[in-house]
């Protein structure tokens, strides 16, 4: 009993001593920024708050500076964007030692999905459903990035998108709140590491605050208007979630929301974010955006424009000098109290801090540690295992894949077989010095995978876009030589990104053309679809035997694809996001409202909420993707059938590998609020597990359900629970629920 207590006793100080020395670094470093502060002039204030982009290239629109040098040898810039590898950051952070306070440089970076080691595009991973894969993705970048000079990078994007016409759709994870919350808080851990200070770690940045994914008609930088609840429930969580992960930075959005620019809303960035959320971070605007407020309408100058930004808490300005050309003057005037300006240069100053730039302002300038970690070979095998896991299989006719490694002779078809570049998707990083030669392309994965006694033929067959036929006779002819044909068609990687927004999202060109010609041959074909958003694409799914959506994976690209073509890999992804039938049903989710008339199939449609040439159905819905085994869904159980709010219900599910192939299932776990004080969505994913079986093999998937899981927003933005009949939904899509259960919630 004695050694039982000393043991808890011993527990006790070594925890209090714990919190102690974090309270003390804490403290010594808030001690830190105060002292600095009060060595500040005003000007070099400002200074703090001030983004400039390196002359190398940009990312927003150009600003030509002549004397940028002499600004940051006068301290009147903060942070610098767009400057990558030691050689050139270190020669920044030297110009920045020469001036009064020697107060040192952050260097921000577009690190989206990887820096040299470059990973699928963010949606693609979030078909993974694999947060752990997800972390890894962000670590490896970081590392690389921040043996490259970068300290910061602008990701993770959270923002939620319901409409694939909005070309940034690529950079989240898709249309649902649960599932993006939980991805953005693995990205943040990702990115961060296990504190800010550690040379392979770099700031995390959750963009864009908020709702920017809503934008009207899918228009870039386009308005939002929608409601406080809609806001609230959806739009909010995932940045809520990369508080909780304790991400460093936010940016503002480009839009405004119900008539305010983000940038300038006080709401979002005061109330919500450093109020209600208590983040102790920095904002910075996104690029140019403070200054964009005057073409919003609600400022008329630089100056309003200034005034507007730091008084709704923006802390930093992107490139758009509305901060230093306007904002001392603000503070002159009696406009701007000193003490807001203040604290948004505690702010940025105390990440320099954390980041441990103060002590050793060249500590991520270390040219070795850049060679080593840009040349790790464990980066390019996770950079592989993401992507593989990051393919949907959306069909597989009469088991065509996996493809036989006997299989004689393959065909490899379409304008993407042998591009290299193309794999990278958008906002890739154009490293310094680095040039595209470790970039997988689909061909050379082929051949790294194939035998000697396998003949591997091609043919382009068409350019992506354009409607030139010349080279299908061809291909007609190299695929009538064939056993199999492979065609890779899609998107060019420049076709979805910012300021790549377009209402025409069908397969571009004459590829679809190209896939009926080859078809007529009588050959099982294979499509390949790379594209950075969800495309339509009605003719190929409904034809072709076997479709593999490839997004765009990264370095590996071609690697990753071929594992999963000869089953090396079995494909587990899941859509995290609604693929239309048609442009015309844009926007389509799954956690829709009912509705008053709604629409229960496709045969009972009029006088419903539907349209009358339209399926009610999407082509590929929420959850969707299959997988060369097959897994069965059994043994729903429930400890309880009515719960009280301090209580909880157990919920049990058998699944077994009911296939030949080992492989992986993503078990989702649907809500739906029979009745509340509002509409409530016919479903909403609350939770899910990816389990791994081998062939023949159960296991009993187990899932909590609590308040949490039960409460919403109501008419008052209150998060509640209400009592009543709640029925619990458990499948491998949001359409294909496989088992059904329902309990009840009592007072």
């Amino acid at each position: 009993m004695k050694k039982t207590a000393f043991i808890i006793l011993s527990v006790i100080v070594l925890n209090s001593f714990f919190l102690q020395t974090a309270l003390a670094q804490e403290k010594s470093i808030a001690q830190k920024v105060d002292s600095v502060l009060k060595l500040m002039t005003l000007d070099e204030k400002v200074g703090q708050l001030n983004q400039y982009n390196d002359d190398w290239t940009a990312t927003g629109p150009m600003t030509i500076d002549t004397n940028k040098v002499r600004q940051i040898q006068s301290g009147k810039v903060g942070a610098l964007l767009n400057c990558m590898g030691t050689e050139r950051t270190r020669k920044w952070q030297k110009v920045a030692m020469q001036s009064r306070l020697k107060i040192p440089l952050i260097f921000g970076q577009d690190v989206i999905h990887g820096y040299k080691t470059t990973f699928p595009i963010p949606l693609a991973e979030a078909c993974s459903w694999d947060l752990d894969a997800i972390e890894l993705s962000a670590r490896v970048s970081a590392t690389e990035a921040s043996a490259s000079g970068i300290n910061w990078t602008f990701a993770p994007m959270v923002d939620i998108a319901r409409d694939p016409r909005w070309g940034r759709i690529m950079e989240g994870a898709g249309e649902d709140p649960c599932l993006a919350s939980k991805i953005a808080y693995a990205r943040v851990k990702g990115f961060q590491g296990q504190k800010l200070g550690e040379t392979n770690s770099v700031m995390a940045c959750a963009k864009h605050f908020a709702a920017y994914g809503a934008a009207i008609g899918g228009r870039d930088y386009n308005s939002v208007d929608m409601s406080e609840k809609l806001l609230w429930e959806t739009y909010l969580p995932p940045f809520k979630a990369a508080v909780d992960a304790d991400v460093a930075t936010f940016m503002d959005s480009f839009n405004d929301i119900n008539g305010v620019p983000s940038t300038g809303n006080k709401y979002l960035q005061r109330d919500i974010l450093k109020g209600k959320w208590e983040f102790g971070g920095f904002v910075v605007s996104d690029w140019g955006s403070i200054g964009e407020m005057i073409n919003h309408g609600t400022v008329k100058n630089g100056y309003e424009a200034a005034y507007s930004a730091i008084t709704a808490g923006c802390d930093m300005d992107m490139e758009s000098r509305s901060y230093t050309n306007n904002l001392a003057q603000l503070i002159k005037d009696g406009k701007v109290p000193v003490a807001l300006v203040d604290d948004a240069v505690k702010r940025i100053l105390t990440k320099k801090f954390e980041l441990g730039l103060f002590d050793d302002p060249f500590r991520f300038c270390d040219p070795e540690r850049e060679q080593r970690e840009l040349n790790n070979p464990d980066h390019p095998v996770a950079a592989r295992d993401v992507a593989r896991k990051s393919i949907v299989l959306l069909k597989n006719q009469n088991h065509l894949l996996p493809l036989s490694k006997n299989t004689r002779t393959i065909a490899f078809i379409g304008p993407l077989v042998k591009a290299v570049n193309q794999n990278k998707g958008f906002w890739d990083v154009d490293v310094p010095g680095i040039d595209s030669s470790y970039v997988v392309s689909q061909w050379d994965g082929l051949q790294h995978k194939i035998s000697n006694k396998v003949k591997l033929l091609y043919a382009k067959g068409c350019s992506i876009d354009g409607d030139n036929k010349d080279g299908f006779t061809e291909a007609v002819n190299v695929a009538k030589q064939a056993d199999v044909v492979i065609l890779s068609i899609g998107e060019r990687r420049d076709m979805t990104g910012e300021a790549k927004s377009r209402s025409n999202i069908n397969i571009p060109g004459v590829q679809e053309d190209l896939l009926k010609a080859l078809l007529a041959t009588g050959k099982p074909i294979v499509v390949l679809i790379n594209a950075g958003r969800p495309l339509v694409f009605n003719y190929t799914a409904d034809n072709a035997p076997a479709i593999l959506y490839t997004w765009w994976l990264g370095s590996e690209a071609g690697n990753a694809i071929a594992d999963v073509l000869f089953g090396d890999y079995n494909p587990s992804a899941k859509l995290p996001v609604t693929f239309p039938l048609s442009v015309g049903q844009i926007p389509i989710y799954y956690a829709h409202f009912n509705t008053g008339r709604p629409a229960l199939n496709d045969n009972n449609r009029f006088y419903t909420s539907s349209y009358n040439d339209l399926s009610i159905y999407p082509k590929f819905e929420f959850g969707y993707g299959l997988s060369y085994t097959t897994f069965q869904y059994s043994n729903l159980q429930m400890s309880k059938k009515k719960m009280y709010s301090n209580d909880q219900i157990k919920v049990s599910v058998t699944i077994t590998n009911t296939g030949k192939y080992d492989g992986e299932e993503i078990v989702q776990l649907y809500l739906h609020d029979v009745v509340g004080s509002v509409a409530r969505p016919v479903e909403e994913l609350k939770d899910f597990r990816k389990v791994k079986l081998a062939a023949g093999q159960s296991e009993t998937i187990k899932f909590i359900i609590d308040l949490e899981k039960l409460s919403f927003y109501n008419q008052q933005l209150q998060w509640v629970a209400e009592p009543g009949k709640f029925d619990l939904l458990i499948g491998a899509s949001s359409r294909d629920i496989r088992l059904k259960d329902s309990f009840e919630l009592v007072e």
